[in-house]
């Protein structure tokens, strides 16, 4: 009997331990992803990557859009983090998007890559906005589900004209709360005295960064629907 004991103590030891792991796949993926590209030459001009170090244990889930279409749809209370690794202002706000989320006690922040799923507009000779590259289905669905919370899509025509698409835009970063199936608030972290993404970021950039970003979280906290409407950020 005692032998039989001991062996299912050790076989639920190895199920915990591989459950414990399972949850820290997607955190040590998005560490490894992010900070592959640190000090890298980017292909914007003679700059290179942000530098980043990411806990182990950060609360990043990996989800396609048709996951968080699913969870909109079922009414989930959740934050999204909209971005790719490439993305030179989203290393500007993932560190402060981490300590928000420590600080807040969110166990899940949902990480959608947005890279290759989004559409590419452009303005053609006549200054006309034509597609250059088309986004997935569940990229426009989830436009039309977070409409609410989501910037227009402007282009900058030759003589410097901010041009509108007539369409919602994911960009990158957006950070997003939803409360019970509906979209509360987004923000994109930046702060407003960042204007380049590779310049230094004082402490006074840092400091507005997260509040920004715990403003936009705290609605998933206190469950707030009417979020931005009694939220001043």
């Amino acid at each position: 009997m005692k032998k039989i004991i001991m062996i299912l103590l050790i076989v639920f030891f190895l199920v915990g331990c591989s459950e414990t792991k399972e949850l820290k796949t997607d955190a040590v993926k998005f560490k490894e992803e992010y900070e592959a590209l640190n000090d890298k030459e980017t292909s914007y001009g003679d700059n290179t990557y942000r530098t980043l170090a990411i806990e182990d244990d950060n609360p990043i889930i990996y989800k396609e859009a048709s996951d968080i279409l699913e969870m909109i749809d079922d009414g989930k209370t959740f934050a999204v983090y909209f971005g790719f690794a490439s993305c030179p202002w989203c290393r500007s706000v993932i560190s402060n998007l981490i300590d928000v989320s420590n600080d807040l006690k969110i166990e899940t922040i949902y990480y959608v890559d947005v890279k290759e799923i989004r559409d590419t507009l452009k303005l053609n000779e006549d200054g006309n906005v034509v597609t250059e590259q088309k986004g997935t289905d569940d990229y426009y669905e989830l436009l039309e589900k977070l409409e609410t919370v989501l910037e227009d899509y402007t282009l900058t025509d030759e003589n410097g004209n901010e041009i509108n698409t007539e369409e919602k835009r994911i960009y990158a970063p957006n950070i997003v709360s939803v409360v019970n199936g509906v979209p509360t608030k987004m923000t994109t972290g930046i702060s407003d005295k960042q204007t380049d993404a590779y310049m230094e970021l004082t402490e006074e950039i840092t400091n507005e960064s997260y509040d920004k970003i715990k403003c936009t979280i705290e609605c998933v906290v206190e469950e707030k629907e009417v979020c931005t409407v009694d939220k001043k950020c």
